[in-house]
């Protein structure tokens, strides 16, 4: 009775444990969500343009000191997508912009799931969910 116990309570704290690719990627959303607005309250106090776009080991922000945002992804895999680097700030109304961040963990290098962080240019760049084929 007592390794019974014992297996089901291992096996609840492993999967509770479990950190799969969609998990980092949501949380790499999220991170970079709030990064976003960081900046634009960074460029608006500051009054100078702040830009960011991606590099091929993580992404970058223009327009800011040195080291006063994060310049990398914390998940291995994690990729972002987008035809133009995303402006924010210093004006209010930044007009609509969007990046999908996908996470790539097949063999192949295909990826397996994509979010989309979009703004209107008025509010907040929110997540949401996104199909990784779509453009």
């Amino acid at each position: 009775m007592v390794l019974a116990i014992t297996a089901v309570a291992t096996g609840g704290v492993s999967l509770a444990l479990r950190d799969n690719a969609d998990t980092a990627l949501e949380r790499e959303s999220q991170r970079l969500v709030v990064l976003f607005e960081s900046a634009r309250a960074l460029s608006r106090a500051s009054g100078v343009p702040v830009y960011w776009r991606p590099t091929d080991s993580g992404f970058v922000f223009e327009g800011v000191p040195p080291k006063a945002l994060p310049a990398g992804w914390l998940a291995p895999g994690t990729a972002a997508r987008t035809l133009k680097r995303i402006q924010l700030g210093p004006e209010p109304i930044i007009g609509p912009q969007s990046v999908d961040l996908i996470s790539v963990v097949s063999p192949e290098g295909q990826p397996q799931r994509s979010l989309r962080l979009t703004t209107d240019g008025i509010r907040p760049f929110v997540v949401q969910a996104n199909q990784a084929g779509q453009p």
